[in-house]
């Protein structure tokens, strides 16, 4: 098989890629290589005859990201514009993986599809599918019709949401598979009327998360009970910012790491932190948390990488 430097390609390939331009949380080292394909054939035909020894691992917008000091060995594979278009059939509604939440919501919401819990969840869509990303009570496992990938040899794949298990915060996706878009299907409504309804969840979220700051979403899972399909129980809800402030852990730095004044569960770059230290003021509110009430705190940030030689 192939090495990367060796594969032709029509998109992008580089070496030693500096990632923390591409992370929400501006943190992160090289990726070893750095491709975004042309479109889906080009993804298929690298990964078919890329060497099936290297690691690939593909990356969103890196909203919801911390890449380690170290970076990434393998292949980064970032999909861009050519996988980021929007179509809506009736109830509907197919994104490219690149296609922003936000955006989906709203072209939906202009159609009469009701994907309004998308609208500020931060990232793409293929982040979404991957993580079973929810809010106020519904969550990709709900509407997900079907999603088209490319799996680590380059055979071209449909997922059902059998494939996927989807459950709290995560799916079963296999290692080295590239989501490249997916369908979902969506109650109508009135568009006004969902439109009206995001605006307001935009002016909620505004008024208690700190959306000007530098932070990758929430930090932590809700310590909740949730079922298979990754529904709530919220008969056993409780709020991770909850029990880190009750830790005592609000505001609590780490070199340039903090969690955010403002809410809890918002892990901060507050302007030179360390993959290090972000990563490392999250274990230790972990370990507080554990101490004070006795609940093990999970990561919603995904962390991937080598940590930095010493």
């Amino acid at each position: 098989m192939t090495h990367p430097s060796k594969i032709e390609t029509r998109g992008a390939l580089v070496s030693d890629k500096d990632l923390s331009t591409l992370t929400w949380l501006r943190v992160g080292g090289p990726a070893d290589w750095f491709f975004m394909p042309a479109d889906d054939s080009d993804l298929a035909q690298f990964l078919a005859a890329l060497d099936p020894d290297v690691p690939v691992f593909p990356m969103g917008v890196g909203s919801n990201l911390i890449v380690r000091d170290g970076g990434i060995r393998g292949v980064v594979i970032r999909l861009g514009r050519s996988f980021n278009r929007i179509a809506v059939d009736g109830n509907r509604v197919t994104a490219g993986v690149a296609a922003l939440d936000a955006h989906v919501a709203r072209k939906a919401a202009d159609a009469g599809v009701d994907l309004t819990f998308l609208r500020t969840i931060p990232g793409a869509i293929g982040g979404a599918v991957r993580m079973n990303a929810g809010c106020y009570g519904s969550y990709v496992a709900d509407v997900f019709v079907e999603a088209q990938a490319i799996t680590r040899s380059g055979e071209r794949v449909t997922l059902t949401a059998d494939d996927l298990n989807f459950q709290y915060r995560q799916t079963d996706l296999p290692d080295g598979c590239v989501i490249t878009s997916a369908t979902f299907e969506g109650p109508m409504g009135d568009p006004a009327r969902l439109v009206a309804r995001m605006e307001a969840q935009l002016a909620k979220r505004d008024e208690t998360q700190p959306t000007k700051d530098r932070t990758a979403g929430s930090t932590f899972r809700n310590p909740v009970g949730f079922s298979s399909t990754g529904r709530a129980d919220d008969s056993h809800e409780l709020k991770a910012w909850k029990v880190i402030e009750a830790a005592g852990m609000r505001g609590a730095t780490l070199g340039g790491a903090q969690m955010n004044p403002m809410h809890a569960n918002f892990l901060t770059n507050t302007g030179d932190a360390s993959a290090a230290e972000l990563e490392g003021l999250g274990e230790e509110v972990r370990k507080k948390v554990y101490e004070h009430s006795g609940i093990e705190l999970v990561w919603e940030i995904m962390r991937v990488g080598e940590l930095a030689d010493k």
